[in-house]
């Protein structure tokens, strides 16, 4: 068991890893390529999914409930802690909701459970994403409640990968190659930029971050929990369910906040203490699912 649990997060970490080192001494810069991966490959990467099996998305109702829920509820709780903490609701709240399911939450789903689930975890991430583009910026920003988010590459792709499914077209087989060709460098550049991030720690901020670190996944799990009773899924499904609620907050929450003046330094502190610390609770929950 603990060898299977090593053999999933390794990969992870060591990429990772790599990321770290290399910015350590390189120091780049990752905006631009970044701005690349959530522009080009990762839609690249969900359009693919779709193009290359017929998913019935009413199929995966219960999932998307459940990946919904486990990504909303949990801010009302955060909600509280930030009032008992005297810490900006809009600093500490949306990274306890929006989940880092692109940078770990991918690599981590498809190493455990393999390709053959990867339309499953591929709709947890969509869910994800669509509610922070939405949800999470109107949290922060409140005056930009439009619908600018539809102009969103990854909102583009999923619309189009949804199209492809739901009217059963069939694209060349060169066509598909090509998609499944980009979306493959999307993940290892997730993780890679990861490492890249994490230079930045700032153990400054740690009283915070240690706080974010444990009530991310803590809340998750605690709402999960339930769901994982009231809501009947397949187990495959299921077991990706705690792995997806224990996810650390995402990055991107980070980039909002700083995009938005939203005390960035303290959302910084917040995502990279509570990315560090899946060194030690992604295998526990690994340990658990298996």
């Amino acid at each position: 068991m603990m060898y299977r649990i090593f053999e999933i997060v390794a990969p992870i970490f060591i990429a990772v890893l790599i990321g770290y080192i290399y910015s350590r001494s390189k120091k780049p810069s990752m905006d631009t390529v970044n701005a690349i991966n959530l522009d080009v490959f990762v839609p690249f990467l969900i359009i693919s999914v779709f193009a290359e099996q017929t998913i019935n998305l009413p199929d995966y109702g219960p999932l998307i409930l459940v990946a919904f829920s486990i990504t909303m509820v949990p801010g009302l709780a955060a909600w509280g802690l930030a009032k008992l903490f005297h810490i900006d609701v809009k600093t500490f709240v949306p990274p306890m909701m929006f989940k880092n399911s692109g940078n770990i939450g991918i690599p981590l789903l498809l190493f455990t459970f393999g390709e053959e689930f990867l339309p499953a975890i591929i709709i947890i991430f969509i869910v994800e994403n669509t509610l922070h583009f939405t949800t999470g910026i109107w949290i922060i920003s409140p005056k930009d409640r439009s619908f600018a988010f539809l102009k969103q590459p990854m909102i583009i792709a999923t619309a189009i990968g949804l199209s492809l499914s739901l009217f059963n077209i069939q694209l060349p087989p060169w066509v598909v190659e090509s998609l499944r060709l980009l979306g493959s460098v999307a993940v290892p550049l997730l993780l890679f930029s990861l490492g890249v991030r994490l230079l930045s720690l700032d153990v400054r901020g740690w009283k915070l971050g240690l706080l974010g670190a444990v009530a991310a996944p803590v809340l998750g799990l605690i709402v999960a929990a339930p769901l994982a009773t009231l809501i009947p899924l397949p187990e495959v499904q299921q077991k990706m369910i705690w792995l997806f609620a224990a996810l650390p907050p995402a990055v991107l929450n980070f980039l909002i906040a700083e995009k938005y003046q939203q005390e960035p330094d303290k959302v910084a502190a917040i995502v990279l203490f509570a990315n560090a610390a899946t060194v030690i609770t992604l295998p526990l929950v690994l340990y658990f699912v298996l």
